[in-house]
């Protein structure tokens, strides 16, 4: 697998990244570690974690992989804080600075390793000054708990704000965000904003919940995301008119090519401007073997051009 450097930093990643959403919701641990070792024997390194997935569960089976399944220094982690995941704040914003750190440390405890390679800030807090933010961010890595930092789910403004607070020793290098032929909004002010701060772009969802595979052409099928009463609604979201078109779009294509749509949705995005790296969770073994060899595909110019246009 190819390895990319994150914006204009030193930082290098695959660029494929490996996501742990699923770990603790339906990926048990040793179908977690069957992941995890044939994502790093595939070159893989960038894996994505957070206090937020599985309440807590999908750091804490990733602690039991870290130098029993596979060293932790080959791997590039990845994790976050600012949502607090505790059951009397579940799901609230908590960017000031004595919240991030102390999740920080949390997930430091919880993965049982000394820093993250990067960190970054789930969400914009307006109820926190951005300058407490940066505070924390250069706090954390002069302390040596984080190697680089980042955010996820920013506006462009907001990224642009961020950027321009940030410089040594913690300059923002990555921004993650939802990025695929079915959610294209951020190339208009968001990836312009990374672009011109030497952010790096981290596509999350990039198959939008399993749509861009085309497994939903025909039905929901009875064993995937779109009939589990947990995630339904994200799928849902995707399942649109304008949606068809892309997808079939995209399955065209992949017939021409003789691969699958899986392949096809993943390498467009993959290759986007200023990508870093896609991230891609997955339900079992099967599922990612699947991503890892689609991983290969380089789409022709033409093609890519054409999902372009019907994805515009």
């Amino acid at each position: 697998m190819e390895h990319r450097t994150v914006g204009s930093s030193g930082l290098r990643v695959s660029r494929l990244g490996l996501g742990t959403l699923t770990w603790g919701r339906g990926t048990d641990g040793d179908e977690a570690a069957a992941q995890l070792s044939a994502f790093v024997d595939a070159g893989g390194t960038l894996v994505d974690t957070s206090p937020a997935y599985g309440d807590g569960v999908a750091q804490r089976i990733l602690a039991e992989l870290l130098d029993d399944v596979v060293p932790r220094d080959e791997l590039v982690l990845s994790g976050s804080s600012g949502i607090d995941t505790t059951k009397l704040g579940a799901g609230r914003v908590d960017c000031s600075r004595g919240g991030l750190l102390t999740q920080l440390d949390h997930t430091l405890r919880e993965l049982g390793t000394d820093h993250l390679d990067i960190w970054q800030v789930a969400t914009w807090d307006p109820h926190t000054p951005i300058d407490e933010v940066v505070s924390a961010l250069e706090f954390a890595v002069s302390s040596g708990r984080v190697r680089y930092v980042g955010v996820r789910g920013y506006l462009g403004w907001q990224l642009a704000t961020a950027a321009a607070r940030t410089r040594r020793p913690a300059p923002l290098v990555c921004t993650q965000v939802e990025y695929s032929l079915l959610a294209r909004g951020v190339e208009e002010e968001l990836i312009p904003a990374a672009a011109h701060h030497g952010v790096g772009v981290f596509a999350a969802v990039p198959l939008a919940g399993g749509v861009l595979t085309g497994k939903y052409r025909s039905g929901t099928p009875a064993d995937s995301r779109g009939a589990d009463d947990v995630h339904t609604d994200e799928v849902q979201r995707y399942l649109t008119k304008s949606a068809i078109r892309v997808v079939d779009a995209v399955a065209t294509a992949a017939d021409g090519l003789g691969t699958s749509p899986l392949a096809v949705a993943l390498a467009w995005v993959r290759d986007r401007p200023h990508v870093a790296s896609a991230l891609v969770g997955a339900r079992d073994l099967a599922q990612l073997t699947g991503v890892l060899v689609a991983e290969e595909l380089a789409l022709p110019p033409a093609i890519s051009a054409a999902l372009d246009d019907v994805s515009a």
